[in-house]
Formats: structure tokens, sequence, C-alpha cells
């Protein structure tokens, strides 16, 4: 007999394996995508270094205003989102901790558990009750203690572990992704504020030459060298300024309520910010070279643990179709009446017992889930792979883009220059009473006009510097 149940057992753990296996599917396997080299160009002019990384600065190294500093630390601190964020770390952390438990039994307690059942006087509970206790009812009063473990033949504890810490892991990812995003809506809200700044000023100054203009136009029209169509488009010329005035406060007064948001703070005035003129482009990149990316993203590294959890999840599908080895063991008191439930040794019990269960039937729901399991890790592979490819075709981007206003800002300060030049030589016709007072302030609007364009520029420059910076993944550090 024991010869037989022992050789059904094994007929039962080899049809398990064969019902395992045969589920079996291949996995898919992650493929870094094939980067290049390094950054290829169009533009000869740009300077790149690629045994650096402006990715290794910090967000304080990287940034040289110390206005916008304070302003991303206060982000970092009290950002709201940042702080969600973080309150998830904190949950897959728990979920970590949890798993680290998964190879210990199970252990529950009952201090006290009691209960009487009133049977049927024509069932044979009840006849029994009244035959053998003279009662119509049956007590039962117990104390126990159960210990329960699973043997993780499979790995399906181990695999749980691990995409728990995959979780864990691509959480943090999320945090620096949400860090690296608010560094660089900060630092373009800020420069954003810098350049309506200067645009105010400017416009202020062409104010001011229009304003000069129309009093000469007028002196002009009433002396009889001009007339009243002159007069109303210096008036119009001087309502287009002062509506663009206009236009500036309510974008400042946007920017600023927008910045406060990312910082943490109630909308209100920023108190004290740098100058956009102060600030220094810079002339030389250090990119790295492009497989970097796969070790500083937070969105790669994200994708990536993603899939490595996902794989887990497809282990642990597996392992729940083959069979599973499970010991228990109780003890404690228990007896048909209170009076003797805590009579020791007579009210002692005990039990261990021990079960392979093989499932077989279950509408195919283990299957489906382990067929779904495989195909959600296939899609985060291709997640994986469309991130590592939006990541360096930004990367592209921004160097480009600062390629290209490299050398519009060559323009823009060629004609400021040049429009400079003007200037003296009209004040030295006027001087010589060549040229009239009209023709020097229409110098001097050029001249305006061409450093409207050149801070236009510089504010694009250093905005695409740090999209650069984000692109590389900056700001983890």
């Amino acid at each position: 007999m024991r010869s037989k149940n022992i050789a059904y057992l094994g007929t039962l753990i080899v049809m398990a394996v064969v019902t395992g296996c045969h589920a079996k599917r291949e996995l898919p396997k992650l493929q870094k995508n094939q980067l290049p080299k390094e950054y290829s160009m169009k533009s000869e002019t740009l300077m790149l270094d690629t045994s650096k990384n402006l990715a290794e600065l910090s967000y304080r190294d990287f940034f040289k205003d110390e206005y916008l500093i304070s302003l991303i630390d206060s982000g970092l601190l009290r950002n709201n989102n940042m702080q969600i964020a973080i309150k998830q770390i904190e949950s897959a952390q728990e979920t970590l901790k949890q798993m680290k438990w998964g190879y210990l039994p199970n252990v529950d307690l009952s201090v006290g558990a009691a209960s009487v059942n009133r049977p049927s006087n024509n069932s044979m509970n009840g006849i029994m009750a009244s035959q053998f206790m003279g009662k119509s009812y049956i007590e039962d009063y117990s104390s126990q203690l159960t210990i329960s473990w699973e043997a993780d033949i499979w790995g399906k504890i181990k695999n749980q572990k691990s995409g728990a810490l995959a979780m864990f892991l691509q959480q943090k990812e999320v945090v620096n992704a949400v860090r690296t995003g608010l560094i660089t809506g900060i630092a373009q809200g800020y420069y954003n504020l810098l350049l309506f700044d200067q645009q105010k000023l400017i416009t202020q100054q062409n104010l001011s030459i229009v304003d000069s203009t129309l009093q000469i136009t007028k002196v002009q029209q009433r002396l009889g060298m001009s007339n009243s169509l002159a007069v109303q488009q210096m008036e119009n010329s001087r309502d287009n300024l002062l509506k663009s005035i206009r236009i500036i406060d309510e974008n400042t007064a946007i920017q600023e309520s927008a910045l406060h948001a990312l910082v943490g703070k109630l909308p209100s005035p920023t108190a004290q910010r740098g100058s956009l003129l102060k600030l220094k482009e810079r002339t030389e990149f250090s990119t790295g070279i492009p497989a970097a990316l796969l070790s500083r993203r937070p969105e790669i590294k994200e994708a990536e643990f993603a899939f490595l959890q996902a794989i887990s999840d497809v282990n642990v599908t597996r392992a729940n179709m083959y069979p599973a080895l499970r010991l228990t063991a109780q003890g404690g008191l228990n007896s048909f009446t209170s009076s003797n439930w805590f009579n020791i040794p007579g009210s002692l019990f005990g039990m261990v017992s021990g079960s392979l269960t093989q499932p077989l039937l279950q509408g195919r729901r283990l299957k489906t889930a382990h067929n779904q399991s495989i195909i959600r890790s296939e899609q985060a592979e291709l997640k994986f792979k469309e991130a590592v490819l939006q990541a360096a075709t930004e990367v592209f981007i921004s160097l480009e883009q600062i390629a290209s206003l490299q050398d519009q800002q060559k323009y823009n300060d060629q004609l400021v220059a040049r429009n400079q030049d003007l200037i003296r030589q009209a004040k030295i016709l006027f001087k010589n009473d060549m040229a009239t007072y009209l023709e020097v302030l229409s110098a001097q609007q050029s001249k305006l006009q061409a450093e409207l364009d050149q801070i236009q520029a510089k504010s694009k420059l250093l905005y695409a510097e740090v999209t650069l910076y984000k692109a590389l993944g900056g700001g983890v550090n």
C-alpha cells in the first residue's frame, strides 16, 4: 500500500512538471538598442566633448545664478508632485519589506474561540448530544496556534521578491524623472522672466524714442513741414508699444504664478532675480557618448526596471501552474465544556499535515494569466526601446537647436554692432546738418530692435541648454 502511494505521488509530480513545461513559453529578452558611438551633427561649429558629460553635474554646478538655485532648492523641498512621487517610493519600500518575509511561515494565534451549536433533535448530532452529553446543544472551546509554510520549489517567492525590488527601483527612477523635470521647468520659467524683464526695458526705451519722434512730428506739422498722417502714424506706434508693455506685464505675472506653483508657494511677485545680460552661454558641450543615456536617463532606467518586474510576474504566473507543497502544524487546547478548557494535559491537541496540490482544471485562468504576463513583458520591452529612442532623439534635437541658435546669435551680434555704428554716423551727420534728428531716432529704433532679437535668441539658447541637460539625464545628482 505504501509503495502504491509513493508511486501515485511520483506520478502526480511528473504530470505536474510535464504540464508546467508544456505551459512554458519563451520569454522576451531585453535587447538594448545599438546606439551610435557619438552624436553626429550637421553643424561643424558646435564644439562637443564626449570625454565628459553635463549630466554628471549637479544643478548647483550647472547653473550659475544664485536666485535660480534658490528657487530649485525650494522646489525640490516643497513641490507637491515631488512629494507624491517620494510617497510612492515609501509605498514600494513597504512592499519590498513584506516580500523579505516570504520565506517564513505564516503563524496565526487564536486565543479564545467558543461556539454553541443547537442541532435538530432528529439529526444524528442532536441524538448523539442527548445520549452522550445529556444536552440538546454542543459546546466547543478552543485556543490554537497554526503554522503553515509553502516550499518555494519553483522560485515563486523568489520571483515575487525580485518583482518587488524592481518595482521599488522603478519608483526611485520615477522620482528622478520628476526631479529632472522639475529642475528643467523651474529653470526655463526663470529664464522666461528674465527675458520678459529685458523685453520690457527695451520696449520702454523704444517708447521713449517714439514719444520724442511724436513731439518733433507735431512741431513739424505746426510749421507746415509735415501733415496729420505722420502724427497719427507715430501715435499708432506709441499705442502699440504701450499695448506691448501691458502684454509683457501680463506674461510676467502669469509666469511668476506658474513658477511659484512649481516651488510650492502661493502666487506672488518674485522679489529678486538676476539679469539675462549677465548670464553666459556655454561655448562647449560635454555630452558623453550616446550609450551613457542607458545608465543616466531616469525614463530609460524606469522602463528597464518595469521590464524586469514584468519578467518576475511571468515567472510567478508560471509557478502558479506547478504543484505547491504546503506543510501545516496546529496545536492548542480544545474542550466540549468550558470547565475543562484549560485542563492540561487533557485538553491538549496537536496536528501536522502536508499537501502537494497540482492545479488541473480552473477554467484556463492560470494559463491565461501566464500568457498575459508574457504579453505585458513584451510590451515593457517595447516601451524600453521607445524610451531609448526618444531619449536619443531629444539629445540630437537639442544639439541641433543649440547649433542653430549659436549661428543666429553671431548674426544678431553683427546686427547690433552695425546698428551701433549707424547711430554714431547718424549723430555725426546730424551735427554737420547733413541728417535730421528723425534719422537719428530711426537708427536708434533699429538698434533696439536688433537688441530685442539678440536677447530672444540668447533666451532660446539658455532654454535649449537646459533641455539638453535634461535630455542627457542631468539633475539626478
